[in-house]
């Protein structure tokens, strides 16, 4: 068979190179509990138009985020992407190309990730920028796992703040690598809890704005406090847009800063795949993880472009390398890259504003409501809500109305106690009828 080319004499040998007598010995530390008995519950074959036929009506039983009024956000964001971003990114020599190994043969990816880097350190308003990571998660792990290098202290303070994905994100991460974690209770507004929990042993002090509840906060004072304990401040940003409305990270006094960049050139597709942003101070550019494209000039003085930095395994020793990370994500990158220069600043700073506009006006009719309770203050795009009863009967409710209402926090975190509190954001594409209709029916579902 085509799929399946492995005689059963084939595997019997492998078998017996590893020193196991069967397939099943190979799954010994695997539980029981945690082993399939039989076939999966599926047909067992199927011609393609049958399979066709299939997926189809499977796919139908998903809804689109732009069919109707779409209120989630949570760290994933969903903003209008020019089809000329997608235009682009399907031209052969960007969507078939690899890594840049050759710079002879590769200067236009060079060049567009080099772009890419200078968007990004403009954006965060740091000195230096990678050509990316997989997603704001695990580059805010990978910030951690640098700190530690810079810093030779094995402790990360994580703001209640954060994002619970990406502190289980970082946990993982930091456990494997022998590295505590000590994570502040969940918090609207955490920053004295923060500066009161920096001390002689802590590496990195991880923050986010606007973090998880959507509260925007200038973390100058944390900044001043972790760097006279000799930390590093890293601030996690998984609304990037916001950045072109808010101060910069850089401006605020961090030393590393990481976020999410699917909020430009790139949709939700169902959660990926993504971007991870990754800048830091130029002093600390030598334990950055990933690689950095740098412009050069060639034997006859013509501009060029070449990977300056390559720290990751792929290019050198295992033991000298800063990240084990595989890839950069590419052409989601390329996305990103595409769809800021078609902003400018100019354009992302409108951007931006109509975002805040749109929140500011969310949350003028959900405050109308009697029951709702704005906990977020200070926002961008996004804040949280308390509600009567369970957030989560609360949106199953709603959905069944027409209307995705949010994210309940308790899908984020169950053991928060927050069963109550809904976390809803609006962007350029949300229209003032969908805010109408949502706090409509809210109102009525809660009135019941």
């Amino acid at each position: 068979m085509r799929y399946l080319p492995l005689t059963p004499d084939d595997r019997a040998e492998m078998l017996g190179v590893i020193g196991v007598d069967s397939i099943d010995a190979l799954f010994v530390d695997v539980p029981t509990s945690a082993r399939r008995a039989g076939t999966v519950d599926l047909p067992l074959h199927a011609g393609e138009l049958e399979v066709e036929r299939e997926m189809a009506a499977l796919a139908r039983r998903n809804r689109s985020a732009g069919e109707g009024s779409f209120f989630c956000g949570a760290g994933a964001y969903r903003h209008h992407v020019p089809a000329t971003v997608d235009h682009i990114i399907q031209r052969s020599e960007f969507l078939t190309s690899y890594t840049p190994y050759q710079p002879e043969i590769a200067q236009g990816t060079l060049q567009v990730l080099f772009e890419f880097q200078t968007q990004v350190a403009a954006l965060t308003g740091m000195e230096v920028a990678n050509a990316s990571l997989y997603d704001g998660s695990t580059a805010a792990a990978e910030a951690v796992m640098m700190a530690t290098r810079v810093t030779r202290r094995n402790k990360a303070v994580m703001s209640g703040g954060v994002h619970p994905h990406y502190v289980e994100t970082i946990d993982t991460l930091a456990h494997a690598a022998g590295v505590a974690t000590q994570r502040l209770a969940v918090a609207i507004d955490a920053e004295d809890a923060v500066i009161a929990a920096i001390d002689a042993d802590t590496a990195c002090v991880v923050v986010q704005t606007p973090n998880v509840f959507g509260t925007a906060t200038d973390v100058t004072r944390i900044a001043a406090a972790a760097q006279a304990a000799g930390a590093l401040l890293i601030v996690v940003t998984t609304e990037v847009v916001s950045l072109g409305l808010l101060k910069s990270p850089g401006e605020m006094g961090a030393d590393i800063v990481v976020a999410e960049g699917q909020s430009i050139g790139n949709g939700l597709n169902f959660g990926g795949p993504y971007v991870g942003l990754f800048a830091c101070k130029e002093k600390y550019i030598r334990q950055a993880p990933g690689r950095l494209c740098g412009e050069t000039v060639d034997a006859d003085g013509r501009r060029g472009f070449v990977l300056t930095l390559s720290t990751r395994e792929q290019h050198i020793r295992r033991d000298k390398a800063t990240s084990n990370i595989c890839t950069n994500s590419g052409l989601c990158a390329l996305a990103f890259s595409i769809h800021m220069s078609l902003l400018g600043e100019v354009g992302l700073r409108q951007l931006a504003a109509i975002n805040h506009e749109k929140a500011r006006a969310l949350r003028d009719a959900l405050a109308a409501i009697p029951g709702v309770e704005i906990l977020t203050s200070r926002f961008f795009n996004e804040f949280a809500i308390r509600v009567p009863g369970k957030a989560a009967e609360l949106v199953e409710t709603l959905a069944g109305q027409g209307i995705i209402a949010g994210v309940p926090f308790s899908r984020l975190d169950a053991h928060a106690g927050l069963d109550d509190v809904l976390l809803v954001a609006a962007t350029e594409t949300t229209l003032d009828i969908d805010i109408t209709f949502f706090a409509k029916v809210l109102a009525k579902v809660i009135a019941q």
